[in-house]
């Protein structure tokens, strides 16, 4: 719901909004220009919208966008109104007059845009055209598509849409998504053409996000490792050709790769995290989903002296490769171990008690872990001092003890941080008086659970609602989502603090 008060918004220069539309489309859209009207000094403009009438909503605020304005993310919006909202946002008009101050402001310049960011219907070339042709000074440009269908080819994104990018000299932030919903789809117009065009066109890019690139081969992905010499962030999702190769020549140019992601690429091996581990300032490496990530590549990873975050989910390691990864020096403090069938108990105790791993971890996922049992979680309080994010979802061998020495994790060593946030999702060996550790004084510090599908979810148990009353601030996840819920707030029915 959308609803507007005066005053406070003056002077602000960042709004974000997230929002349920539960009101007609036209008061929703009503509200929502009544309190544009009152931004008239905002450079940062967030909205976020669901509701049966998301596309009417947006249309026509482009009116009430004041000049001063740097920064736009909507979502969802159709095409055609993105491409109706750059051409407003170009249009030269000399005053406008706001009602509700009184105020006239010049109008005469364009919006001096640098930040775009749209989650569309579809992306096409003359979108994308248009955005380059609009805005000159834009520096980072953010796209995702999520079709219902299959694009129409003469409609979808080509290789000439990629390289009208060229024409955005300032820009050194690409994020093109294509989301698939009911089937998988992708960009079929564009190839290693269309990525050496924008690879030559856009030298300059410092960050580069790609997914639904199904056509393109490790020659179109090289080109921009190899022609973006500043490049520091770069992530590819479900590239069916991408593989070692990509990766062959990159210890022969310039790397100062700081983040790297690669979600879903099977091709991929062993081979490409030792060309990677050549650079030394690598913060971020997320191998998710690439199941050929085997042990032999640990020892690599290890020396990376920098790394801060890693992401192994699905990946063919063992207990020997995990020792490897924690006699090394690497400070990491989120590690994602999710789906890895291999490592045990006890390679997780062998990891958390060497190295600085043990110390230096805040973030620990061992979700879909099938070895993983109540010694692991006993070594978790024990050691891992640090940790206050810990999914152990689907872990069936999971019990009643876990919950109990995770409540008391703090009472183990002086040093140890309380859990903020425990997935316990589908841990089915779990019983409902598992449930009385969440009384006080158990688990200080926790503000978010995930107990969907477990037998902790029955709303009419009186211990539930007291624990309730005795911690206001604390959310109950039932549907499922990622730690925290994350982008899944929307889709959750408000009961009590219930998710």
């Amino acid at each position: 719901m959308c609803t507007y008060h005066s005053g406070p918004f003056l002077t602000a220069k960042v709004l974000t909004l997230e929002l349920v539309e539960q009101d007609s489309p036209e008061i929703f859209k009503c509200n929502l220009v009544r309190m544009l009207k009152g931004c008239l000094y905002l450079e940062s403009f967030c909205l976020k919208i669901r509701g049966t009438g998301d596309a009417i909503a947006l249309q026509s605020i482009e009116f009430f966008l004041p000049k001063t304005l740097k920064i736009l993310k909507l979502q969802p919006l159709l095409e055609q109104d993105g491409i109706h909202l750059i051409n407003q946002l170009q249009v030269d008009r000399t005053f406008s007059e706001t009602a509700d101050f009184g105020i006239i402001s010049p109008l005469g310049t364009c919006i001096p845009l640098q930040c775009l960011s749209l989650v569309l219907d579809i992306i096409s070339d003359d979108l994308i055209i248009l955005i380059t042709n609009s805005l000159p000074l834009l520096i980072e440009l953010d796209l995702e598509d999520r079709p219902h269908q299959e694009p129409l080819l003469h409609n979808d994104l080509s290789n000439n849409g990629l390289q009208s990018l060229g024409s955005c000299h300032h820009l050194t932030s690409l994020s093109l998504i294509r989301s698939k919903r009911n089937q998988q789809v992708s960009f079929k117009r564009i190839n290693d053409m269309g990525m050496f065009l924008l690879s030559e066109g856009c030298k300059g890019l410092e960050s580069v996000r790609l997914c639904g690139f199904s056509k393109v081969s490790d020659a179109g992905f090289a080109s921009i490792l190899h022609s973006c010499q500043r490049l520091k962030k770069f992530e590819v999702r479900s590239a069916l050709l991408l593989s070692d190769l990509a990766f062959h020549d990159l210890t022969g140019v310039p790397c100062s790769l700081v983040e790297v992601r690669l979600f879903s690429c099977s091709l991929l091996t062993c081979e490409t995290v030792k060309k990677l581990a050549c650079s030394s300032s690598l913060e971020v490496l997320d191998l998710y989903g690439c199941r050929s990530i085997a042990d032999s590549c640990l020892r690599s990873i290890s020396c990376l002296h920098r790394l801060t975050s890693l992401n192994l989910s699905g990946a063919d390691v063992t207990d020997h490769g995990i020792s490897i990864l924690g006699q090394g020096s690497p400070p990491i403090t989120h590690l994602c171990l999710r789906g890895c069938k291999r490592v045990t108990d006890e390679g997780l105790s062998i990891l958390l008690h060497s190295g600085t791993i043990g110390k230096s971890l805040s973030a620990l996922d061992l979700g879909y872990m099938p070895r993983i049992s109540d010694k692991a979680i006993l070594t978790i309080a024990k050691v891992g001092i640090g940790i206050t994010e810990l999914s152990i979802r689907c872990c069936f061998y999971v019990t009643d003890s876990s919950m109990e020495v995770l409540a008391m994790k703090r009472r183990f060593q002086d040093e140890s941080k309380p859990l903020r946030r425990l997935d316990i999702y589908k841990c089915s060996g779990l019983s409902v008086n598992s449930i009385k550790s969440l009384k006080r004084p158990l688990f200080p510090g926790l503000h978010w659970l995930g107990i969907g599908h477990t037998r902790l979810t029955g709303k009419g148990n009186a211990i539930l609602t007291e624990i309730f009353e005795e911690r206001p601030w604390l959310t109950l996840c039932l549907d499922g989502c990622e730690m925290g819920c994350h982008d899944g707030w929307q889709f959750h029915i408000p009961e009590y603090r219930w998710s």
